[in-house]
């Protein structure tokens, strides 16, 4: 079983930066997809950014492309969403997931552990 911890959330004003921590344990994630996904109240979750197994692929929403950067560190069992010029619409829990087999994928359904998520709030 793998138990994620996300950490790293506050609220910030418009353009500002955050930098999102997944903290894994239980056992090592090294070869599982890493993914970040996130709500904003009364909307659907959405795919963030995801990361394959190698670190070698990553994959981003459109609307975060070129502001957020996903990466890992096998090492300390740890994943991370760099978020740079932040906006209003940013604003959700974000959660970060964890997916048996390495291979990323924007689909939440197919992750198999969750952490509890953390609230990111930005103000204009």
């Amino acid at each position: 079983q793998v138990q994620l911890v996300e950490s790293g959330g506050g609220q910030v004003q418009t353009g500002d930066s955050l930098r999102l921590s997944c903290a894994a344990s239980g056992r090592t994630v090294s070869s599982y997809a890493m993914g970040w996904f996130r709500q904003a109240p009364g909307k659907e979750r959405e795919f963030v950014a995801t990361i394959s197994w190698s670190g070698g692929s990553t994959y981003y929403a459109d609307s975060v492309k070129g502001r957020f950067t996903i990466s890992r560190d096998k090492f300390k069992n740890t994943v991370y969403l760099q978020m740079n010029s932040l906006k209003p619409e940013d604003t959700a829990v974000y959660y970060c997931a964890a997916r048996r087999g390495g291979a990323s994928t924007i689909n939440g359904d197919l992750y198999d552990f969750w952490g509890q998520g953390t609230q990111v709030t930005v103000s204009s």
